[in-house]
């Protein structure tokens, strides 16, 4: 089975990785065989709180953004230098297909910025993501959230992407629906997929009524289940996506989501950059 393009992939002009390099992720990306990768560099247009007790534990990429009451205030993404280093890569592999993007961080909060961005450049794919939650007048990142049992923080998460999906915010692809995940505690009760069915089957249809791809993220990876029920669901199309933030990354796990994908009902579209379609 040829390998699905990457639509999800970080480099150096995202604030939140300094081992990225869209040339290295090219260059994988060719040595894997991927028709096309998508660099959707992150817009994060939400400040977080950082809890006093992680500040210390933040890289220093991250400490750097911390303003003194403790909020990281993610810069805004370098535009033009970030399409100038899009159109060098394209020169340099002729071969790979290079797709410009965006990842929107809870766009649905901040329209008139997202819409300001996407009306001023003309991105090939433009994701959708939740990252934080609304705490009293800040927000906090998902990840750094610790005095939430798991499976209530993911039902909040779930809330909140729901929010976005049922909002008219410009996006084509929904990123990473269990980006909660990401944190769930290693120790204690595992992650049961059945547990939040109905919280996740409520998102899948309305993403299928908003006409938007869901997108299998390899990173965790998503649960089979998720598939499943977003092909149960009536859900047209599935984008894949390493979220890679560094070159290695690019691709991984890709045969084995694309087989995941296959077995649920969804089929390689009509060119080999296409969504995968039903």
């Amino acid at each position: 089975m040829s390998l699905p393009p990457d639509g999800h992939v970080h480099t150096e002009w995202s604030w939140d990785t300094v081992t990225g390099s869209m040339t290295g992720s090219c260059e994988r990306a060719l040595e894997l065989g991927l028709p096309s990768v998508a660099f959707t560099e992150h817009a994060d247009l939400t400040p977080w709180l950082i809890p006093e007790p992680v500040r210390p534990q933040l890289p220093d990429h991250f400490r750097v953004r911390l303003r003194p009451d403790g909020v990281l205030e993610p810069p805004d993404l370098d535009v033009s230098g970030y399409l100038a280093c899009v159109e060098e890569c394209r020169s340099r592999f002729p071969s790979l297909r290079i797709l410009s993007g965006v990842e929107l961080s809870e766009p649905h909060w901040h329209r008139p910025r997202a819409d300001a961005l996407l009306a001023a450049h003309d991105f090939d794919r433009v994701l959708g993501s939740v990252h934080s939650l609304p705490d009293g007048e800040h927000h906090h990142e998902l990840t750094v959230i610790a005095d939430r049992p798991p499976g209530e923080l993911l039902r909040a998460y779930l809330e909140e992407v729901l929010g976005l999906v049922e909002s008219t915010a410009d996006f084509a692809v929904l990123a990473h629906i269990d980006y909660a995940l990401r944190s769930w505690p290693g120790e204690g009760p595992p992650f049961v997929a059945a547990d939040f069915e109905e919280e996740l089957r409520t998102v899948l249809r309305s993403l299928r009524a908003s006409g938007r791809a869901l997108e299998v993220n390899t990173k965790v990876p998503l649960p089979g289940e998720v598939v499943r029920w977003w092909f149960q669901e009536g859900g047209e199309a599935v984008a894949f996506g390493s979220d890679a933030h560094e070159p290695g990354l690019v691709g991984h796990g890709f045969a084995e989501a694309a087989a995941l994908v296959e077995s649920c009902g969804f089929r390689p579209g009509r060119t080999p950059h296409d969504f995968w379609r039903r």
